[in-house]
């Protein structure tokens, strides 16, 4: 295939286009270049979305497009300018889109989603976010057909060169061992989805012409699950040690991501439905997940040969312990 990648620089956008390289694709990489480089092999066009008329400079038609914009204007200049020269569209969308987050087992052609925020900032807060990409979503539909989009609701997305450090700290703590501070209970929900995975599902719904939308997220696993793949991808024994979310929401912590937080974790019952969600669909439609600690083994080794050791999210080593004994001693 002949794909354009709009966004290849970062992340998601990377392993699609190693992944389309790979397999013998022709890719053209679009972005501005200021958020990282470019995967060598691929030809990379440096464009500013923000500008009307950017897309210009990408010639040619496309057998596949991969948009993982946020800003509804990027799409509305994606329309403009590619809607006549591409075969197959991928919009990377996000659960974030999804109004209830609270009922479990929702599916994605029927769960409630936000409001469209067309002239919304996806930077404000997480709510903005949601509905910019639901504007994205409709404009992508709109403009390239309902019979040639096919809108990708991402989960959360871990693996090597997530720029987020949240999976990372996971990781890190599991390969430390020990005591390890789990939040919540240890048959709470946790998804997540490899992003070699995603990328994966991306190319092969490409090929096959996949339309309509699905979540992009790995089956639901519980959180006692989630730390014995932890374990076993970092080889380290560990000892988790349940936590409840009153005690840590008094004392400061943080759910999700930021200093002083806990990421992947969110309260209950309001956040039950984010990470239960039923994914039966996107399963038959050809996502294929590898086992967890496949994962956690090459995230830790990427870390390994990066010459820095910090991570934005998390709980500090002082903190977890001082939060354990304080815990432990009731």
């Amino acid at each position: 295939m002949k794909m354009l990648v709009l966004g290849g620089t970062v992340f998601l956008g990377r392993a699609v286009v190693r992944q389309a390289l790979a397999c013998g694709h022709d890719v053209v990489c679009v972005a501005r270049g200021e958020s990282g480089e470019p995967v060598e092999g691929a030809r990379f066009v440096r464009v500013d979305r923000d500008d009307p008329g950017g897309l210009a400079a990408v010639a040619g038609e496309f057998d596949a497009v991969v948009d993982v914009a946020r800003h509804p204007h990027h799409v509305r200049h994606a329309v403009a300018a590619l809607a006549g020269r591409a075969g197959h569209y991928t919009f990377v969308s996000s659960g974030s889109a999804y109004a209830d987050t609270a009922t479990p087992h929702q599916v994605a052609t029927s769960a409630p989603l936000l409001p469209p925020g067309y002239d919304a900032d996806p930077r404000a807060d997480a709510e903005s976010y949601g509905r910019c990409k639901v504007a994205c979503e409709r404009l992508a539909a709109g403009g390239f057909g309902a019979g040639r989009t096919f809108v990708l609701r991402a989960g959360m997305i871990v693996g090597p060169e997530d720029p987020t450090g949240r999976f990372e700290y996971w990781v890190r703590r599991a390969a430390r061992g020990g005591e390890v501070l789990a939040p919540g209970g240890p048959d709470d929900a946790v998804q997540l989805v490899d992003v070699r995975d995603l990328a994966d599902w991306i190319l092969a719904a490409a090929g096959a012409g996949l339309t309509g939308a699905f979540d992009g997220i790995g089956a639901p696993m519980t959180r006692r699950e989630f730390h014995q793949a932890l374990a076993e991808g970092a080889g380290v024994p560990q000892a988790p040690t349940w936590v409840t979310q009153e005690f840590l929401l008094e004392r400061g912590v943080a759910p999700w991501s930021g200093q002083r937080s806990l990421p992947f974790w969110l309260p209950l019952p309001q956040y039950a439905g984010f990470m239960d969600r039923d994914v039966t669909a996107s399963i038959a439609a050809g996502l294929r997940i590898r086992p967890l600690a496949e994962t956690v083994r090459d995230t830790l080794g990427a870390i390994r040969d990066r010459s820095h050791i910090d991570t934005p999210n998390g709980l500090g080593i002082h903190e977890e312990a001082e939060l354990l004994q304080e815990w432990l001693a009731g």
